[in-house]
């Protein structure tokens, strides 16, 4: 690590936890590995509170019960409060996809993450003696314009839905790996969603400057320039799965 550190980029989380955000250990963090993980960032030397700005949390509460009035289905509570400051993104993304989708907790946790197969049959509680048995029949092809008709039951009766099938319309990504022996070539060190790419070709950089966002698993890793230089290219844009080692940024 200490030999090629100044390569590597670090979550977010690591990053935080090295600048002091959660205090220091009884004698400092090892300032070489302390530098190489905040690469240009100053890490705090007090208590982790010390710089924060104070809450008005008469005030702020009532702001955020406001904004994200519409989208959860209940009265927002302290500990909602307190979870959006804490972790303003993960909140925030939770707060749209239950605006999006409703409350899923009912979801079998399988069904969730993997959807029905044809055939099977779950269980879902609605609500204390609300309990709906839902058996997937068939899912039909998509028209022209991408929109498939599902057949299932509920609770024996026999319904269908039209809904988007995306996966038509995904364009197909090649995942390009960069060239290891290339210092030019600027990939992704992990699986996951390319959250923010911060440049754009033709744009001077310095080192340590960030390049891109890579997000997984609710922890963001920020990509730095290994170097001072020009962005050559973008080749991927955001929002695309990026596997380790996919080619992201090319400098010249």
């Amino acid at each position: 690590m200490l030999e090629q550190g100044e390569n590597i980029s670090f979550p977010e989380s690591v990053k935080s936890f090295f600048k002091g955000n959660l205090g220091q250990p009884e004698g400092g963090f090892p300032e070489k590995i302390q530098k190489l993980v905040l690469k240009d960032e100053k890490p705090f030397t007090e208590r982790p509170n010390a710089h924060l700005e104070p809450i008005d949390f008469d005030k702020e509460l009532a702001e955020f019960k406001e904004t994200f009035k519409d989208g959860m289905g209940r009265e927002l509570n302290m500990t909602d409060f307190l979870s959006y400051k804490l972790y303003p993104k993960v909140f925030t993304d939770a707060y749209n996809h239950h605006k999006d989708h409703g409350n899923v907790i009912s979801i079998p946790t399988k069904n969730f993450f993997y959807g029905m197969e044809i055939g099977e049959e779950i269980i879902v509680e609605m609500d204390k003696g609300k309990t709906l048995l839902i058996q997937l029949i068939s899912v039909g092809e998509a028209n022209s314009d991408g929109m498939a008709t599902i057949f299932f039951k509920v609770n024996g009766q026999t319904r269908a839905v039209q809904v988007q099938d995306k996966s038509i319309k995904v364009e197909k990504v090649v995942h390009q790996k960069k060239d290891k022996g290339n210092d030019l070539e600027i990939g992704a060190p992990l699986q996951g969603s390319l959250a923010s790419v911060l440049v754009k070709s033709g744009q001077k950089v310095k080192k340590n400057e960030p390049l891109f966002i890579i997000e997984a698993m609710k922890m963001e890793t920020t990509i730095t320039a290994n170097s001072e230089g020009t962005v050559d290219k973008v080749i991927l844009p955001e929002g695309r799965m990026v596997f380790a080692d996919d080619l992201v940024v090319i400098m010249k």
